[in-house]
């Protein structure tokens, strides 16, 4: 072995280590991998960006914006309603489901159909009597089995396809992945729909309830003289995060105020709204020197309103008490010269002054109206959220959006324990309060779904006609050959945006940053295996010691390894990874490449055994209340049938 193959595997190995254990993000990790190949000198600098420009990074790119002008149409929650049926029972429901995610899944981003679905497979495990998660793990299921079908399926697909353009032999068309992909997802599909969904555990469903650990939302009024009058909030909850006490609201100035500012005074007389465990009630009082309100009278309860009786938020007390201000300083004045303020204002002043008041009160109106209904709403953490690896604490929560988080879930495990400094992670469950128009402003804001009961958009029926008619001519333009996929892509998403099927400023909200990340620093160094000849060294390896020079083996092998990787890793960087190896295996044994390359595809789209092979998975992993164990129980049959069904049908499709 020369010194660069030496050097590339050692930067593979370990590039592949950190993938594993999951300290950094997978973007992060193959963005160090480039990194190194440049400073070691495998990559000229004037290349070690060249993976952005690569078709395939851009069709992912574009891909994922045009499913967004398919989510903002409600084209998704129209084609719901038709296809689900209303009253089937549990094997109609669930082939229903998981079809109509498999198709989605087919034409637009996998976690996005998966993140659509969601609030309606809770719906129908509720309906079913079933758990949420012997739903939803079928639901993620299909969702990955759909991906195959098609060449924008799943970035796996225009990974194998690239790299078989870059061997010469042009790249997969459209629907080349449809016969071997639909196969093996039907038969997938009837098996959970049939048998499969009984194999998951039944773990206890992560509704609100699941969230109940002995905690009380209970009022305490703060004493005269108390350590805790003239702190602010921050201070008090700092006093109060080692017992597990959270201040969720105050009553102040006769006026309720939810999620208040965190630079706060309260003083006595006010009243604090705890929620905390019964045992830590009594470090509650005698750390602050509180006082249970034991009994609440009929004036005492207009505290919590306003003068119209609807609760305000932060925002609106504020407006409030500056008005109040105001008008004590307009009286002092009438009353030093009232002849004076007539003739420096006049009656245009006067006017403009009526105005501004009365636009005061509307928006204290509108305030009102918003924040009157509160509720407790349950959010699922998307994988890639912005919220991943941030804190309560650092998202402001209560300045910025006037919500609070109540509970937090991970992997099934419901704790109240110092919510404010637990770091948030993809498929983590929270339990936030507030108004509900707030709530959905910071889901929509930081890559959350609801997963209570909600109502669907109301579908849009030319944005739906626009965003699916770009989306068929841009999905025509590539299967018919009349454009390359990238360039095809890229006119669709020109045309959502001129028609504003995407919003201009979602268009660069819409792309999966860090995927593209992980895609275009990936195919340089994958380049590099193939350039040093270390693909072609491990492929003599395999084909000598494993396969034996048989290349049915040879296949099996591909399959089975790069399946089994994908388990492990991102599916993506398991396809970059792989791609060169299965073509030097294929190389070696003198056979076509083709066959190798889909074997690479299905493979990397298959991972059913971990939470972390594949989003989806880690997506239902908190409202699912699974633990990291519980994928493989339905997973590794279902490997086992991939492996059944896909294998004699490359040899037939693809044939050797």
């Amino acid at each position: 072995m020369s010194s660069e193959q030496w050097t590339i595997l050692s930067i593979l190995s370990i590039t592949v280590l950190m993938f594993l254990w999951g300290r950094w993000r997978h973007d992060m990790v193959a963005l160090g991998s480039l990194l190194a190949c440049v400073l070691v000198g495998l990559i000229d600098p004037s290349e070690a960006f060249s993976g952005f420009g690569h078709p395939a990074v851009i069709t992912v790119g574009c891909v994922l914006i045009l499913s967004r002008g398919l989510q903002n149409a409600g084209a998704v929650d129209a084609l719901t309603r038709v296809v689900l049926p209303a009253n089937a029972g549990r094997f109609v429901s669930m082939l229903a489901l998981m079809g109509l995610g498999a198709f989605l899944s087919g034409f637009m981003n996998n976690v996005g159909a998966m993140a659509l679905l969601m609030p309606v497979a809770i719906h129908v495990a509720h309906r079913l009597e079933l758990t949420a998660g012997q739903v939803l793990m079928p639901l993620a299921f299909g969702t990955i089995l759909g991906g195959m079908t098609t060449l924008i399926g799943t970035p796996p697909n225009l990974i194998v396809s690239g790299f078989r353009a870059e061997a010469g032999l042009g790249s997969f068309a459209m629907f080349d992945f449809t016969v071997i992909g639909f196969s093996v997802a039907v038969i997938g599909i009837l098996f959970v729909a049939a048998i499969g969904w009984r194999l998951v555990p039944a773990r206890k469903q992560s509704g609100l309830e699941g969230f109940e650990s002995g905690a009380y939302i209970t009022e305490v009024r703060i004493e005269e003289k108390s350590k805790s009058d003239g702190l602010r909030l921050f201070e008090i909850e700092k006093l109060l995060q080692d017992i597990d006490v959270q201040v969720i609201g105050i009553v102040q100035r006769e006026v309720k105020i939810i999620a208040a500012n965190s630079n706060r005074r309260v003083f006595a007389g006010d009243i604090l709204m705890v929620e905390a465990e019964v045992d830590a009630l009594a470090d509650v009082l005698s750390i602050l020197g509180l006082k249970l309100e034991e009994s609440v009278k009929e004036d005492d309860a207009s505290d919590a309103l306003d003068e119209d009786g609807k609760e305000v938020s932060e925002e609106t007390a504020k407006k409030h008490a500056d008005r109040q201000q105001a008008a004590i300083r307009l009286n002092e004045q009438d009353k030093v010269s009232k002849e004076q303020e007539e003739k420096s204002k006049g009656k245009d002043d006067k006017k403009d002054k009526e105005d501004k008041e009365n636009k005061q009160d509307e928006e204290a109106e509108e305030n009102s109206k918003k924040s009157k209904e509160i509720e407790l709403m349950e959010l699922a953490v998307l994988p890639n959220s912005p919220l991943s690896g941030r804190s309560a604490s650092d998202i402001l929560l209560r300045t910025r959006y006037g919500i609070n988080l109540l509970a937090f879930s991970r992997e099934g495990t419901r704790s109240m324990k110092r919510l404010r400094s637990i770091a948030i992670q993809s498929g983590d469950l929270l339990l936030m309060q507030g108004p509900p128009e707030s709530i959905m402003e910071f889901a929509s804001d930081n890559a959350c779904v609801p997963l209570a009961q909600r109502e669907l958009r109301i579908p849009d029926k030319v944005k739906i006609w626009q965003a699916s008619l770009i989306m068929l001519f841009a999905v025509a333009g590539a299967a018919f050959g009349l454009l390359p996929a990238a360039i095809s892509f890229a006119i669709g998403v020109l045309a959502s945006m001129a028609l504003r099927t995407v919003p201009l400023r979602q268009v660069y909200e819409a792309v999966d940053w860090p995927v593209i990340v992980l895609l275009a620093s990936l195919i340089p160094v994958a380049a590099v295996m193939e350039s040093t000849g270390t693909a072609n060294l491990i492929a003599c390896v395999l084909v000598e010691n494993v396969a034996q020079g048989n290349a049915v083996v040879g296949l099996a092998l591909i399959l089975v390894v790069t399946m089994f990787l994908s388990d492990l890793m991102n599916n993506a960087a398991t396809a970059a990874v792989m791609c060169p190896i299965a073509i030097s295996i294929a190389n070696t044994l003198g056979v076509s490449p083709d066959s190798f390359l889909m074997a690479v595809a299905i493979g990397a789209s298959c991972a059913f055994l971990t939470p972390i092979g594949h989003q989806n998975n880690t997506l239902i992993l908190g409202p699912g209340g699974f633990r990291f164990g519980d994928y493989w129980k339905l997973g590794l049959p279902l490997e086992i049938i991939v492996v059944a069904v896909s294998l004699p049908l490359l040899l037939i499709v693809w044939p050797l």
